[in-house]
Formats: C-alpha cells, sequence, structure tokens
C-alpha cells in the first residue's frame, strides 16, 4: 500500500511541477500581452485558472499514479503511461505558445492534438484502470473548454 501511496504523490508531484514550470517558463510575458488582448465573455480569472489547475494535477496524478501502480513492465502499463506523457508535453507546449509566444492559431493546433491524446490516454487507462480512466473526464473537459477559448482569442486578435 505504502508503494502505492508513493506512486501516486509522485505522480501528483510531478503534474504540478510541469504546471510550476509553465507558468514560470510564462510568467514575464504573460501579464502584459494578456492584459492587453481582446479576449472572450467566458474567460476565467486568474485564480479560477490556477485553481483549476491545480486541481486537475491532483486527479491526473491520481490516475497515473493507480496506472503505474499495475506494473510498468505491463504492454499496456507502457502504452498508457507512454499517451499520457505525450498529452503532458503537448498541454505544456500549448501553454508555451499561447502565453510565452502569443500565437494563439498555433496554440489552437496543438490544443486539437493534445484532445486527440487525452482521448487515447482515457483509452488505455481504461484497460488498465477504470477509475483511473474516469479521473481524466474533467482534465478532457477542461482542455476542450480551452480548445475553444484559444479558438475565440485568436479570432478577436
Amino acid at each position: 500500500m505504502s508503494k502505492s501511496l508513493t506512486k501516486i504523490g509522485i505522480s501528483i508531484l510531478l503534474c504540478l511541477f510541469v504546471g510550476t514550470l509553465c507558468v514560470l517558463a510564462t510568467q514575464s510575458t504573460m501579464v502584459q500581452w494578456h492584459t492587453n488582448l481582446n479576449k472572450p465573455v467566458f474567460q476565467p480569472t486568474t485564480t479560477v485558472f490556477i485553481s483549476i489547475g491545480v486541481i486537475l494535477c491532483i486527479l491526473i496524478g491520481i490516475a497515473v499514479g493507480i496506472v503505474w501502480t499495475k506494473g510498468f513492465y505491463h504492454k499496456w502499463v507502457k502504452t498508457a503511461l507512454y499517451h499520457f506523457g505525450f498529452q503532458l508535453l503537448f498541454g505544456a507546449l500549448w501553454y508555451l505558445l499561447f502565453f510565452g509566444f502569443h500565437k494563439p492559431l498555433w496554440a489552437f493546433a496543438i490544443i486539437l492534438v493534445q484532445l486527440t491524446l487525452i482521448l487515447l490516454t482515457y483509452k488505455w487507462f481504461r484497460v488498465v484502470n477504470q477509475l483511473s480512466a474516469y479521473l481524466l473526464i474533467p482534465y478532457f473537459l477542461w482542455v476542450c473548454y480551452l480548445a475553444v477559448f484559444t479558438f475565440r482569442v485568436w479570432q478577436l486578435n
């Protein structure tokens, strides 16, 4: 049981670490650029954005940890975790393109790939453990929202 909790804890910390790196990497350019944007009416406040991000990192970390506890030696677990890793990279790339480089159209293209990868991750997580797959649903819905938000920002600017 303690090994399982350790893997879940490491997974949560990994997700939070990646999120924190994205924020730190874009912090210096984000505020001024984002302030001057024409934004859709459904834009979340910074507090809401960060709060949702933290909650989702915890849920995703739990899901990843559950999958990891099933044994990395198993090909389904490896496949599930590889898909997760790729979608995580695309999520970070979206953040950097949108907030760091101020390229909403490119960020929109990347987030569409990320959505596809999240669905594949869901599929493979479900093969390994249904609960872990269900924990990804709020994340998928949030990324759908971000895709619409990103597209609208591109349209308005």
